[in-house]
């Protein structure tokens, strides 16, 4: 595309109302040198058609479109030109008075901006592979979520490759006697279903399954991932779903499991069920009343967090397997019951039966009397202190995944252990170091990718892979790689297939959009990769090591190895790169710095405060447009500049800012923490952590540290960026204005 630029700006959604449209089309004739500049009524359907038409036939290859929210377009609707959208109807018309100077003087600024940055974009190239990248799907594990999600793969004309270890397939599922129900009424056992698709697996056409076999290395990345197993064997990969199931938690040292041999877990009576009937292991005589122990250690965190509804449903079912002897009993206290949803049904079907006893206690004490087991139950359903004598002791076990075992993890759980011990440990210098060495390569050695942040991947709280939890359950922090099942959340069989088939979508989008050179979420369908001026990189690794989704390797000397099919467009690299090295063709340094320096900035004793916002697309920008449509004033003097994350905040556009005569920098991002997280994992904490490069940069100003705050806020925050805005306005007119202003 050219360099010419037309600008279109919308009359509707109340702008005429409120704006002077002859001077906003002056400041783009006069100052921003437009090519071509138009009032249009609307920005959509047959108007936006027409634009579209004069985009062509003027041979316009940057436009902006000055109306509504950028958010109410579909990008396959608009011109094929670099393109920048200005909001006047949230950030102007909805939110300041009307035919006001500073409303005016609002709109007329973002004009200004979006022309500075538009001028600064270049032509968007794909890049080389991105028609010939392979869409085979490749499924590591041969369990219930592995195998379904190969067979919804296949099913949809994809190639698929399962890697399973164990030399047959089926996993645990293949273990069990009989099914929680998964069809309506709920409540009744049903018979194990796994044998059908292992069958489909190993008959299809379009599944190739490696049993006995592990994976030794990963290279690349998503469409380009080249495996290698550790039979030999070697195929190329578009996306992977990880499935790779958990292991029970072993309950050892509590209510005498390991030293009583008549207390088991609850997978140990499943294998029990299946072959031949719930026996003593001290006797082999069949236990006639047995004690189902739930959530037996609720205050344990590292041990409940493996426990899940899953577990109440397994002692209904397991007491249901006590009952096909007339004869027998079964006792199930909990201490929470958690039937969700259908299977309240089942839970009703076990209370129903007069030969299952249930209540909610807890169980203080397990004794060996040798003819039989005595428990101690605090009753606090009926306020009673129970003893119950029985043949068998069943305690619930947790399911941790897989993929929270492994040398990493365990090398890691060391050297922290160590460091907690204090320096008066003789290994904790070298733990400091290895917590620092390990602390991005947290996952197992399962995927063994070729990655600079580690061979998996990396690992929330207790080994669940991490990836944002709200927006995008199935994602992780390695870019076409998807975890399903109970490798991502404990979860009953019936949630393990829905789980499977979801991931297998995503990954069949990944290799999808990636085939026409897009990127996956967040930012979805972008094409517009991030370019490396490598002559003036001074190999501080910073981008490597800040990247969310670990598209950067590095070589021996440090230098930076980007892979683009692994880049989510999220912009950290830029914002992390102190020599400013990095930028993309529609998102750069310089382009960001240019509409700053747009900005009319009014002399001192004009008393017209000027702050620049940097909001995130994700959760402040949508906040700040739903305070518009509540209604809410927000300041007159802020101007808003989209980033793609706060983490691509480069620091000099704060520099920037201060040297033009902004009096303050206010940063708008999502939130982080244990309940919420920033859509790029981390992008917000890492603005937050670079505050002392701003302290500094202010200091050396002679600027006061305030000028410049960040603000953590969700997309529903309407209330709360309105309210951010005027304390920052308040602040910024006690403390003064910017000396450098007019300077």
């Amino acid at each position: 595309m050219g360099d010419k630029l037309g600008v279109f700006i919308c009359s509707g959604y109340g702008i005429a109302d409120a704006i002077d449209l002859d001077a906003l089309q002056g400041v783009v004739n006069d100052e921003c040198g437009a090519d071509l500049c138009e009032l249009v009524e609307t920005c959509e359907g047959a108007d936006l058609a027409a634009i579209c038409e004069k985009v062509t036939a003027e041979e316009l290859g940057k436009v902006v479109l000055a109306g509504p929210s950028a958010r109410i377009y579909n990008a396959a609707d608009l011109p094929q030109a670099s393109m920048e959208f200005v909001n006047l109807q949230d950030w102007v018309v909805r939110t300041h008075p009307a035919e006001d100077e500073d409303t005016q003087m609002c709109a007329e600024d973002y004009l200004r901006m979006a022309c500075a940055r538009v001028k600064g974009m270049s032509d968007i190239t794909l890049f080389e592979e991105h028609s010939g990248l392979d869409k085979t799907i490749m499924v590591v594990g041969g369990g219930l979520g592995g195998l379904t999600a190969a067979k919804e793969a296949s099913g949809a004309g994809y190639d698929v490759v399962v890697v399973e270890k164990e030399e047959q397939l089926g996993g645990y599922a293949a273990k069990l006697h009989k099914s929680i129900p998964h069809k309506p009424p709920y409540r009744e056992m049903e018979d194990v279903t796994i044998g059908a698709l292992i069958d489909y697996a190993e008959s299809s056409d379009k599944v190739t399954v490696h049993k006995g076999t592990t994976i030794s290395g990963i290279e690349g990345g998503p469409g380009l991932f080249d495996v290698t197993l550790a039979n030999g064997e070697a195929f190329r990969a578009g996306a992977i779903v990880q499935a790779t199931g958990f292991t029970p938690v072993e309950p050892t040292g509590y209510m005498g499991y390991g030293e009583i041999a008549d207390v088991i877990t609850n997978h140990q009576l499943e294998e029990m069920a299946a072959n031949g009937g719930i026996k003593r292991p001290s006797n082999g005589q069949p236990a006639k009343n047995v004690a189902f122990v739930q959530c037996h250690d609720s205050r344990d965190a590292d041990v409940f967090s493996y426990a899940s509804s899953i577990q109440s449903l397994n002692a209904l079912k397991q007491a249901m397997y006590v009952r096909q002897d007339a004869e027998a009993r079964a006792y199930v206290f909990f201490e929470h019951m958690k039937t969700p949803a259908q299977y309240e049904d089942f839970y009703r079907s076990a209370q129903e039966d007069a030969g299952i006893f249930m209540t909610r206690g807890s169980v203080s004490n397990v004794t060996d009397g040798g003819e039989a087991l005595t428990l101690d139950v605090d009753d606090t359903m009926l306020g009673d202190q129970l003893q119950v004598e029985v043949d068998l002791v069943v305690l619930n076990a947790g399911m941790k995944p897989v993929a929270a075992d492994g040398e990493l993890i365990r090398k890691l759980t060391d050297a922290k252990a160590a460091v907690a011990e204090g320096p008066e440990n003789a290994k904790y210098e070298e733990s400091v170091t290895a917590v620092e060495e390990l602390a991005e390569h947290d996952g197992a050695e399962i995927l063994n990718l070729n990655y600079r942040q580690g061979p998996d991947m990396p690992a929330l709280a207790h080994g669940y892979p991490d990836s944002h939890f709200i927006c995008f359950p199935y994602e992780t922090r390695r870019t076409g790689i998807y975890a399903a099942g109970t490798t991502r959340s404990p979860m009953d069989g019936l949630s393990v297939r829905e789980d499977a088939t979801g991931a297998a979508l995503k990954a069949i989008q990944a290799v999808e959009m990636l085939s026409r050179g897009e990127t996956v979420h967040p930012r979805a369908g972008d094409t517009a990769f991030p370019e490396f001026n490598l002559m003036r990189c001074t190999q501080c690794k910073r981008c490597t090591e800040e990247c969310p989704f670990g598209a950067i390797n590095e070589d021996e000397k440090g230098t930076p190895e980007y892979n683009v099919t692994r880049c989510r467009r999220c912009g950290i690299c830029l914002g992390a790169c102190p020599e400013r090295i990095v930028n993309f063709p529609t998102y750069n340094v310089a382009g960001t710095a240019d509409m700053i320096q747009a900005v009319e900035v009014p002399d001192e004793w004009d008393e017209k405060p000027r702050i620049l916002c940097l909001a995130c697309e994700n959760d402040a920008i949508p906040a700040l447009e739903l305070a518009a449509e509540k209604g809410l004033e927000l300041s007159q003097w802020m101007r808003v500049v989209p980033v793609r994350c706060l983490g691509s905040i480069n620091v000099v556009w704060i520099k920037e800012a201060i040297s033009n005569g902004f009096d303050g920098v206010l940063m708008l991002g999502c939130k982080w923490g244990e309940d919420y997280q920033c859509h790029y994992i981390k992008g917000s904490e890492l603005m937050e952590a670079r505050g002392s490069n701003i302290k500094e940069t202010l200091e050396s100003m002679s600027m006061e540290n305030e000028r410049v705050q960040l603000h953590a806020v969700d997309h529903t925050d309407a209330e709360k960026v309105a309210e951010a805005m005027a304390e920052f306005d308040e602040l910024i007119e006690e403390i003064g204005m910017n000396p450098f202003k007019g300077m």
